[in-house]
């Protein structure tokens, strides 16, 4: 027992929000990281209208301002675009009380949000606002690289996702059933994986893909609506159900276009699926070629069948790869491995003196 717990306010989506952040969130709530620290989460986001969004951002920044004179640290979940502008708001109150804080960068879209959407006025106020926190965490390697380059390298601490690793089932090989767990939009890849279920189902009648996520895109849901033989439409599924699919489906896919890291890749490892995924963002520290899944290039869709008729050709394959994955997330991704590299952060954090340099 910790004679000083931490005091950590934590903002970042509502934890009903179907996505990665919130995901994140409410596995450190299931891990017990409450009872280690003093937690208090506050969501600024939730899913609906632009009205119903700004009536919570704004609900959100009132609760923020009471609770903040009783925490120490202030812990930013963000991503890019308007999640960036809604923390950036809450990064600099935070800072003008006084409080450390810790931002922890999920987004995978980050880098065509800097370079693409922002003035040279904008970047400007992006590594003002990033360099102000006492500790910046990214997902994977990659994003320190590219955030290196913003605020500097030795700033950037690597914390991986991480999940709770299910005990160990029998896994069946060779049934060709595929799984995609995510946003059903064209920049998780769904176009090219659409695209290329009808050749596959040429080659082995009984492949079936399922998707489960919320549908982002009406003319990608029609086409998939168009595909009954070979493509079941899921919903949003979690919990038993989830692993339930996990465990049936041998071939786990993510053709994403860009990705911060993805805890459904790392679920998918945990139940020992043979995996195909984008060589992008923080995916390839998870998906080693050919020894933890295969990698192909983002919106590739030769590739991308490629890489699954590998899988559905050759069992023993899909087998060993799954079998490596697993092996690796036990290794790297444990929550408990990376709650204990978090309270190791909290404690630098909280032992650094003021005034300290907040550029």
């Amino acid at each position: 027992m910790r004679k000083n717990r931490h005091k950590v306010l934590m903002i970042g989506p509502a934890r009903s929000v179907h996505g990665g952040i919130s995901g994140v969130v409410n596995n450190y709530y299931e891990a017990g990281l409450d009872r280690l620290i003093d937690l208090y989460y506050i969501g600024t986001m939730v899913e609906g209208s632009k009205g119903r969004k700004l009536l919570c951002a704004l609900r959100a920044y009132c609760q923020f301002l009471m609770k903040l004179p009783g925490f120490t640290i202030v812990h930013v979940n963000m991503a890019s675009d308007s999640s960036y502008y809604r923390k950036s708001v809450f990064i600099r109150t935070a800072s003008v009380f006084r409080k450390k804080v810790v931002i922890h960068q999920h987004g995978g879209n980050f880098p065509e949000f800097y370079n693409k959407d922002l003035s040279d006025r904008g970047r400007g106020r992006v590594r003002r606002i990033l360099s102000s926190g006492d500790a910046f965490l990214v997902l994977a390697v990659a994003w320190k690289d590219f955030f290196g380059t913003l605020i500097g390298r030795d700033r950037i601490t690597v914390l991986p996702d991480a999940i709770r690793i299910p005990a160990r089932e029998e896994k069946r090989y060779g049934v060709h059933k595929i799984l995609f767990l995510g946003r059903l939009c064209r920049a998780k890849g769904i176009g090219e994986l659409l695209a290329v279920m009808p050749r596959l189902q040429k080659r082995w009648p009984d492949v079936r893909l399922y998707l489960a996520g919320i549908w982002e895109d009406e003319k990608l849901q029609e086409q998939a609506a168009g595909m009954p033989s070979c493509v079941t439409d899921l919903g949003w599924i979690s919990g038993a159900e989830k692993h339930k699919y996990l465990q049936e489906c041998d071939i786990f896919v993510m053709p994403s276009y860009f990705e911060g890291q993805s805890v459904s890749i790392l679920e998918a490892m945990a139940c020992s699926c043979g995996i195909v995924a984008s060589d992008t963002g923080g995916i390839p520290d998870m998906i080693l070629e050919g020894e933890t899944g295969l990698l192909t290039p983002p919106g590739d869709a030769d590739a991308l069948e490629e890489g699954l008729a590998r899988l559905l050709a050759e069992p023993a394959l899909c087998r060993r790869l799954g079998e490596n994955a697993r092996r690796k997330v036990e290794a790297e991704f444990s929550m408990e491995n990376n709650i204990k590299q978090l309270m190791e952060i909290y404690d630098t954090v909280d032992h650094r003196e003021f005034p300290h340099d907040k550029n």
